[in-house]
């Protein structure tokens, strides 16, 4: 009997990893049916959630296909052992009764299936910090065995399941376009590349040899809605598709199929469809932060959205391009944070990291670039160190910086690298939003040009959100602050929530949008993504039974 009870309950225990365990039912069912195999078989089965007269219930059947449609999430149902749950099942429907052990153990097995499938489908599978994202843990309860035996109780199993996955808009709209993607993965269209463009480059009017092949793949990707034939030559709506084509995946759409255009249309739906499971798997992560009012940035389509939840509804009220850290150098940390100052005419306290690689560098070569870029000495007591200008800089000075005893600032004006205006929400890696002296560079479709902070393009309508409750902060009055050269922080009445994102797939307005991996984030979760479930698969009880023992 102790041997029946440790194996049954390994069934549950590799379940879950230890960052997600919070079921403090778990143990306690696990004792309850093992002592009760241990005293008193039928006692047993009475205590099982699936079964009922050693015959599986509906709510079993119902869970099975619950983890047979995982995929619809993003999941892989063999991680859940859906395959050899359904035949168990099946079997101890059709089949001959099946003894007390073998129906706890299928129970259990299911159970354990189960809880894993609703905690990766909340939570999700990997823990994001181990990919560096350091987003906070939703604070409310989830306990998946209390939300297992409630689901069987109120015969809401399937809507159970359901209510535990992110009640994002996006969400579901993601879900669509996997479904999509994975009908055109191994369509004949993509079953070899486009015929070569002529002189690496294709213009509008120029003939091309694969104008069929190209309209019909527009035509399967929704970027081109039509009754009409192909056109003789590379014209008219063929290159508005391809426009829209390049609006979709982060180009400037001029509607010139050169060499970054044509590689994007040779990827097939297969990898467009993995981007959408990664993209699945990080809203799971997202924190719901219950909160009227939310900043996110996404890094990878350098863009930053404000939205406005009214009415359990969600509401994008501005949007604006960003600039982000530069790949391989200096990316923008993942996280999630609090804004709770905004600051007027900042003054920008250079990094001492900045300072040592580039700012004292300069000054050591060109002394003028101190006065010129309004730079001062402040001392490890927070006080201007004056009668320093570009006359009198010496390598004492520079030197007491390169130790750490003296810090560099740029006093506010026109020049300032923060702009006019910061806001800020504080966090380790000292990471805020700003505006730019240098806004041209907004007009660049790749934009990772900075230190790790995020410039934003339209400050003032930025500033507008972020003060939307204090009427007293006009427009008018927000750009004279910007301007007044003076520095002034203000702390907001009420902590606004932001969110540094990383989405390389995303839906707007009924159109999917992929954006490059700048930072190499999508191979990251995909290779920890397989690595998990091979982990998962190797922890599946190989002892279900599949038949009866009599």
């Amino acid at each position: 009997m102790l041997r029946l009870l440790m194996s049954s309950c390994s069934l549950l225990l590799p379940a879950t990893p230890a960052w997600r365990c919070r079921g403090r039912y778990f143990p306690a069912i696990c004792l309850t049916i093992g002592l009760m195999i241990a005293s008193h078989g039928s006692s047993a089965t009475e205590a099982l959630l699936w079964f009922s007269t050693e015959r599986p219930t509906l709510a079993a059947q119902q869970a099975v296909d619950l983890l047979d449609s995982a995929a619809a999430d993003g999941l892989d149902a063999q991680d859940y052992n859906a395959e050899g749950l359904r035949k168990a099942i099946d079997n101890a429907i059709s089949g001959m009764a099946l003894a007390t052990d073998q129906v706890i153990r299928i129970d259990l097995a299911l159970t354990s299936a189960m809880r894993r499938y609703i905690t990766d489908l909340h939570f999700g599978r990997v823990d994001p910090r181990q990919l560096g994202a350091n987003y906070r843990q939703a604070t409310g309860a989830f306990d998946a065995d209390l939300l297992l035996a409630s689901a069987i109780t109120d015969d809401r199993l399937a809507q159970t399941v359901r209510s535990v996955a992110p009640a994002l808009p996006q969400y579901g709209s993601l879900q669509e376009a996997l479904a999509h993607y994975r009908e055109l993965t191994g369509h004949p269209a993509w079953q070899q590349d486009l015929p070569a463009l002529p002189n690496g480059h294709l213009k509008p009017g120029e003939k091309y040899a694969g104008i069929a092949a190209l309209w019909q793949r527009l035509e399967l990707l929704g970027d081109l809605r039509t009754d009409a034939a192909p056109p003789g030559r590379y014209e008219g709506i063929i290159v508005e598709g391809v426009r829209i084509f390049q609006e979709r995946h982060g180009m400037v759409p001029n509607g010139v199929l050169g060499k970054d255009t044509f590689a994007l249309l040779n990827v097939p739906p297969a990898s467009r469809a993995r981007q959408l499971e990664l993209a699945l798997e990080r809203l799971r992560w997202t924190p719901f932060l219950p909160a009227p009012r939310v900043v996110v940035v996404n890094v990878p389509e350098f863009m930053l959205r404000a939205y406005q939840v009214r009415d359990g509804r969600i509401e994008m009220k501005t949007a604006m391009k960003v600039i982000v850290g530069t790949t391989g150098k200096t990316p923008t940390p993942l996280f999630d944070a609090d804004m709770r100052f905004v600051e007027f005419s900042p003054y920008w306290n250079v990094p001492p990291s900045i300072a040592r690689s580039e700012t004292l560098p300069r000054l050591r070569r060109d002394p003028g670039y101190f006065d010129r870029q309004g730079f001062e000495f402040v001392g490890s007591d927070g006080r201007v160190i004056v009668g320093l200008d570009s006359t009198s800089l010496d390598s004492a000075s520079l030197d007491a910086v390169q130790r750490g005893q003296m810090r560099i600032r740029q006093k506010p004006g026109a020049g300032n690298a923060l702009g006019d205006i910061k806001f800020v929400f504080p966090n380790k890696d000292n990471i805020y939003l700003h505006h730019t002296p240098t806004p041209q560079l907004f007009k660049r479709d790749r934009r990772d040009f900075s230190h790790g902070c995020i410039r934003v393009e339209a400050p003032v309508e930025l500033a507008k959100f972020v003060l939307a409750d204090a009427p007293e902060w006009s427009e008018a009055r927000i750009v004279q602050a910007m301007r007044k050269g003076k520095s002034t922080t203000l702390r907001l009445q009420e902590a606004l929530p932001v969110v540094i994102a990383y989405h390389t797939a995303a839906v707007r307005d009924g159109r999917v949008y992929f954006f490059p991996d700048i930072y190499r984030q999508d191979s990251l979760l995909d290779a920890a993504l397989r690595q998990r479930s091979l982990a998962v698969r190797s922890s599946h009880p190989a002892n279900i039974p599949a038949e009866s023992a009599y």
